[in-house]
């Protein structure tokens, strides 16, 4: 089995609510997910290190410096005020017209937030260094020779821009991943096959030439995160044709998504990286709660198979997947075709 780094101190963060649709609910991104990703690898007779700290560096590399500080120590300031909530929750968020980033703790909550789904802990700071320090760990690896390594990052990052939160996601650990790659000299193309368009990871690398990101996900014309990830979206200054996004129709099924994937494929082949990073996200399963696409158990595993026909040194990062019963499964599932096709 490929080899796997895992970070235990991920379930520090341990979020208890999110608002969606007009009410809140038990938050889907829970520690469990983790857990029995873990556990059904292990039973496969996969075995986990833990990764090394990177320290602040890759990082800062790609996030700004006011929102590290801010994410960092914003816990401690909502306690230290008294605010009603034991998580650091938004309660307003800048419009159109509104682009100043306030002194105020409220205010900066608002600012460094794109929606209402990332609850920030005691331990999220903790929780979410440590992820990124699996996915760095991971890249490390198969820089240093390794064919592929997977990352079993939580909380997990491709909704996070370089100032903002959002969407489960705190610090975009596939793009810090791919920035150090750049670092060690190396062309990364980046493929995102979560349900969710990885608008974050598009932000980031958005106006660059040397990083190639393709998004391949449910239709953002009615689902998150609506407001990116739209086939439109090529990129743009020097970075314009470093960008594709790939959106798929709800209800879309195994086949039609291995139609789509081919594109996706080819463009990167005809990019030419010399690494790949996968978002792998499993959160376009059939019984998702998340529910946006519908491929299957064994259609991981065809998914994966193309993605490791390609021979490239790849890095695996896990994003989404909320079907705690099936999670492990589907990775499972995903690892082997990989593996199989990849060598």
């Amino acid at each position: 089995m490929l080899p796997i780094v895992f970070h235990p101190g991920h379930a520090r963060h341990d979020p208890q609510r999110y608002f969606k649709a007009g009410g809140f609910h038990p938050h889907p991104e829970m520690p469990s997910r983790a857990e029995s990703i873990l556990a059904a690898l292990r039973a496969e007779g996969g075995e986990a290190v833990a990764p090394d700290d990177f320290g602040p560096g890759p990082r800062a590399d790609v996030h700004t410096a006011e929102y590290l500080d801010f994410l960092s120590g914003v816990h401690r300031r909502w306690t230290a005020e008294g605010l009603d909530s034991d998580e650091v929750v938004p309660n307003i968020h800048p419009g159109r017209h509104m682009a100043g980033r306030p002194a105020s703790l409220l205010g900066q909550v608002g600012f460094h937030t794109t929606d209402l789904s990332s609850p920030v802990g005691p331990g999220t700071w903790a929780a979410a260094c440590g992820s990124a320090n699996t996915a760095l760990h991971a890249a490390k690896l198969v820089l240093d020779g390794a064919p592929a390594a997977y990352g079993l990052c939580r909380p997990p990052g491709h909704h996070a821009y370089a100032d903002m939160a959002g969407g489960f996601c705190f610090l975009n650990n596939i793009a810090i991943a791919a920035q150090y790659a750049v670092r060690r000299g190396r062309r990364p193309a980046i493929l995102d096959v979560d349900v969710h368009a990885g608008n974050g990871t598009q932000g980031i690398f958005y106006r660059r030439p040397d990083v190639l990101t393709v998004s391949l996900h449910c239709d953002p014309a009615d689902y998150y995160p609506f407001f990116a990830g739209h086939a439109d979206e090529r990129g743009a200054g020097d970075g314009t044709g470093c960008h594709l996004n790939l959106p798929v129709p709800p209800e879309t099924r195994d086949n039609a998504y291995l139609t789509a994937l081919d594109t996706a494929l080819n463009r990167i082949a005809a990019w030419g990286p010399d690494i790949l990073f996968v978002a792998l996200g499993v959160d376009g399963y059939e019984k998702d709660p998340l529910r946006g696409i519908c491929l299957t158990t064994p259609g991981f595993n065809r998914i994966a198979r193309a993605i490791g026909e390609l021979k490239l040194p790849t890095v695996l990062i896990q994003e989404g997947g909320y079907n705690v019963p099936d999670l492990g499964r589907n990775v499972f599932s995903f690892l082997e075709g990989f593996e199989t096709a990849h060598g």
